[in-house]
This record gives C-alpha cells, sequence and structure tokens, in this order.
C-alpha cells in the first residue's frame, strides 16, 4: 500500500506577506501585491514587480549575515516558520530528514555586487561571492539552521523547480528514504540587470499608469505579461501515519507528482506535454479528472501560455472544463520563478484546508480563446472540494504537476 505523504507546515515570505491567514485573506479577496519598481540604479527602467517586505535581522545576526545571499535569507525564514507552523520537533536522528529546494536563479544578489565591484569601482569583489551566489546554498543554509543530515539537494529547472522539489520530496518520503523533509522553493532576483533582460525579451508585463497593481491579468484579452517576484514558500511533508500520530493539523495530503518534457522548444509551451504531465500526475495520485475540483493554473498572464495551458485543460476536462474551476494566483502575487511552485501548491493546500477557491484578480475581459471555468474577481466557497492540482510549466519545456487531496477524506 502506498504511502501517503501529509501537509503539516506552510511557511511564507510572499509578496502579499508573510502569515498565512493574511496572505490568504488577500489572495480571497483578489488584493494584488504588485507594486511599481523602487530604483535608484543606473539603466533601471520602469517596472512593476512582486517585492517583499522582508528583514534579516529578524532571522540572522550580523555576524550570520556575512556571505548569506538575500535568497538563502528568505529560505531559511519560510523554512524557519514552517516548522513552528506544523509544531514539529524534529527526531534525534535528522538522518531521517530531507530539505528540497527549487531556486532557479540562486544568489543574483551577490552575482550582481560582484560584477558591479569588478567592471564600474574596480573595488574588490568579496571572496564570499561565489559560496553566496550558488543555487544550492538556501538547501545548505537550511541544513546548517537545523542540523539535518539527510538529502540536501537544490533542483534548478526555471519555473518548476519548486514543485519538483516538492515531488521529489514526496517521492523520498513514500519511498522510506526519509520520513519528513522540508520542501520548497526561494528566489531573489529583482535587480535592474535581470529585469532589463527579461524586459528584452517582452515577456514583462507593462506598468499600468496609477494602478500597477493591475499589471498581472491572466486570461485577459489585453494581457501584456508577467511581473516577476521574489519570496519564498516551504512546506513541511510528513507520513500520514506520523503526523496523526503526533496529533497534527493536516492542511492537505500530497498524493500525485509527475515531470515530463515538451522536447518542443526552449520557450513556447506546448500542449500535448502539459497533458502528458497532467495526466501522469492524476495516475500517480490514483485519481480521474472527474475527482479533480480546482487548479492553481501556471497562468502567467502571457498571450501565448495562457491559451496553451487552457487548451490542455480542454483535453482532459472537455469544453469549458465542466466539473474544474480553474485560477491563475500570480494574478496577486506575481511570477516567483523558481519559487512559484512552492507558493502555489502551499495556496492550493490551503484552498483545500479551507475549502475555498483563490481567484484570478484583474480580469476584466476574457479571452474567448480561454475557454475553462474561471474563477475570477473574488473567491468562492467550495463546501465539495477534495481534490486540486497545481501545474508548474518551465522554460526549456520542463512541466511539473502536484496533485493533493484534502483531509479527512
Amino acid at each position: 500500500m502506498k504511502t501517503l505523504v501529509a501537509i503539516t507546515g506552510i511557511g511564507l515570505i510572499s509578496p502579499l506577506g508573510n502569515q498565512l491567514d493574511e496572505v490568504f485573506a488577500k489572495l480571497m479577496d483578489g488584493v494584488s501585491g504588485i507594486r511599481r519598481l523602487a530604483c535608484d540604479q543606473t539603466g533601471c527602467k520602469p517596472a512593476v514587480v512582486g517585492a517583499v517586505d522582508f528583514d534579516p535581522a529578524n532571522w540572522f545576526t550580523r555576524l550570520q549575515l556575512s556571505g548569506v545571499d538575500r535568497v538563502s535569507q528568505m529560505a531559511v525564514a519560510a523554512a524557519t516558520q514552517a516548522l513552528d507552523d506544523a509544531a514539529l520537533a524534529l527526531p534525534e536522528d535528522k538522518e531521517q530528514v530531507g530539505v528540497y529546494v527549487g531556486c532557479a536563479m540562486g544568489g543574483s544578489t551577490a552575482l550582481d555586487k560582484g560584477f558591479q565591484n569588478f567592471y564600474q569601482t574596480g573595488t574588490r569583489v568579496s571572496p564570499l561571492s561565489v559560496i553566496a551566489s550558488m543555487a544550492n546554498a538556501p538547501a545548505g543554509h537550511i541544513s546548517m539552521r537545523f542540523g539535518i543530515t539527510g538529502p540536501s539537494v537544490n533542483y534548478s529547472v526555471a519555473c518548476a523547480s519548486s514543485a519538483i522539489a516538492l515531488g521529489e520530496a514526496m517521492r523520498a518520503i513514500r519511498n522510506g528514504e526519509i520520513r519528513q523533509a522540508i520542501a520548497g522553493g526561494a528566489e531573489a532576483m529583482l535587480l535592474p540587470g535581470i529585469i532589463n533582460a527579461w524586459q528584452s525579451m517582452q515577456v514583462l508585463a507593462s506598468p499600468e499608469g496609477d494602478h500597477p497593481e493591475q499589471a498581472c491579468r491572466p486570461y485577459d484579452k489585453t494581457r501584456s505579461g508577467l511581473v516577476l517576484a521574489e519570496g519564498a514558500a516551504f512546506l513541511i511533508l510528513e507520513r500520514l501515519d506520523d503526523a496523526m500520530a503526533r496529533g497534527a493539523r493536516i492542511y492537505a495530503t500530497l498524493d500525485g507528482y509527475a515531470c515530463r518534457s515538451d522536447a518542443a522548444h526552449i520557450t513556447k509551451p506546448d500542449v500535448a506535454g502539459q497533458v502528458r504531465t497532467m495526466r501522469a500526475a492524476m495516475a500517480d495520485a490514483g485519481l480521474t479528472p472527474q475527482q479533480i475540483a480546482y487548479c492553481n493554473s501556471h497562468g502567467t498572464a502571457t498571450q501565448v501560455g495562457d491559451v496553451v495551458e487552457c487548451e490542455a485543460l480542454q483535453q482532459i476536462w472537455g469544453e469549458g472544463t465542466p466539473g474544474l474551476q480553474v485560477s491563475a494566483t500570480k494574478s496577486m502575487h506575481g511570477h516567483l520563478l523558481g519559487a512559484t511552485g512552492g507558493l502555489e501548491a502551499a495556496i492550493t493546500a490551503l484552498a483545500l484546508h479551507h475549502h475555498q477557491l483563490p481567484p484570478t484578480a484583474n480580469c476584466q475581459q476574457p479571452d474567448e480563446n480561454c475557454r475553462v471555468q474561471h474563477v475570477f474577481g473574488k473567491g468562492v466557497a467550495a463546501p465539495q472540494l477534495q481534490a486540486a492540482i497545481s501545474n508548474s510549466f518551465a522554460f526549456g519545456g520542463s512541466n511539473a504537476s502536484l496533485v493533493l487531496q484534502a483531509w479527512p477524506r
């Protein structure tokens, strides 16, 4: 019999706040955390971003902060919050615990500062630049913070990174390699050079005059692109029988995971690849499409991506996706790249726990090419909600889907 995996803790550092109840309430009200970029650096063009309000002094001493990039600082904070939320005392044998992190771009702030020192000011580059900028630094810092000696790994798979981290952590628990995992993702790359590179691809949303919070508009005819964001999201995963034995609060169970490749195009998404991924995740969970009532979609608000994902959903659930309601929460928190899958999995778990569906915000003119059952504007009650799917579709054609179920059944 397959070992069931419970989600017992969630920690967030997000553009919508750092407290679970506050974040979910804002999501249900359709409140956006997207703002105009405050930037006084040369070459910084107008942009809207999902920035977080984060003070590392709440989590690190001044001495500890030496050589710790912003991405690792937020990862440690969110992981600590998740453990506290789970009320989980780690076992004496910490080899039974794993740290699984998704981080696509690593310590961008450390790299950016190093380049500035070398090319602009001619000053000394810090010898800590390498260790601060490593993509696996967040995983290392979490492991060291809690003395965890089990697997400590990072997945760098663009926008699918933390969804894959969660899925692989679930597999490790299922297979008996570990009993508990701290799994999720972190990203911190709101820097002029990186934003400018994305602007050059012409995929970023245009600043919206006096209403930058409305810039990200998935499924709207007038959508102009995605909004880059930063943050961290971590979940505590453990064997369901262990969680029940200690009387833990269980948000949901993580029952299905699949990762598949489009093998078609480096940036353009592919309907067939997404269909394969979702079907494989549902099969892993032992569920049919008819048993899944909610999809937290990848929904980035790009012209091509939104249509492709809706076509994929229609191929599985049928024209108009009867029985499946869909929303894109990136409309409110932006796209955290490697950390997005973790944040959206957390939101999906909260939706199942509260039996409420968060909406897609800012869509005033629905695109007729995105024919699915949308949740628009504000969230809705879903008293019968039992199962949901969360999608993460990445550049490189790497797709990941997670299937979660409410608990108790």
